[in-house]
């Protein structure tokens, strides 16, 4: 995993319009992120094009795992919001994330927490001609598991991750993953064979 290394790296400034449509970052946020990050990168004598590439590394490798995972939790909109908050906090406070030991799963906990106010109805994007067909009834069953059901279920079987990958970013045991990948099936199964009758 690559993330943070040097804890007296000073946090990047956003000045590459590139990286700020990749973390979903506004220009009003970056502008404001870019004023602070410089003058904290000149006072440590950070170079902030190091920063910069560490921080653009650190999204490529590690934005479309914790989409999928905000996605699964969260559905399409409001999971991509999630992966943006979770990302523009990341890009303000990289010097102090060089601390941490799961940059990708304390960020999954940063996004949730600030996406957790608002309750908004949960869509799943619809079926383009490049996706494999499933089951018609599938969103609406998804909507009725807890999101900790639905994340495991969708990360392990719509995404092919393991256990373990999910209870890392997660934060969680393995096994308390696979309580919920279980208990997620087993309702998922109910309510669809229930929906054929």
């Amino acid at each position: 995993m690559s993330g943070p290394t040097t804890p007296s790296r000073s946090t990047p400034a956003l000045e590459s319009s590139s990286l700020a449509t990749r973390t979903g970052l506004g220009s009003g946020a970056s502008a404001s992120a870019s004023a602070s990050a410089s003058a904290s990168a000149s006072a440590n004598g950070a170079g902030a094009d190091g920063v910069e590439a560490q921080f653009t590394a650190f999204v490529a490798e590690h934005e479309p795992r914790l989409r999928r995972a905000f996605v699964a939790a969260y559905g399409g909109s409001r999971g991509r919001e999630a992966t943006a908050e979770a990302l523009a906090f990341a890009w303000e406070h990289w010097a102090r994330l060089s601390h941490v030991h799961n940059v990708p799963g304390y960020l999954f906990r940063v996004g949730q927490s600030r996406t957790r106010r608002r309750r908004t109805v949960l869509t799943f994007a619809s079926r383009d001609g490049n996706e494999p067909v499933f089951e018609p009834g599938l969103g609406p069953a998804l909507k009725l598991l807890t999101m900790r059901q639905r994340t495991a279920v969708v990360l392990v079987h719509g995404f092919g991750w393991t256990l373990r990958e999910v209870a890392e970013l997660t934060g969680t045991k393995v096994t308390t993953v696979q309580n919920h990948l279980e208990r997620g099936l087993a309702k998922l199964r109910q309510t669809l064979q229930g929906d054929s009758r």
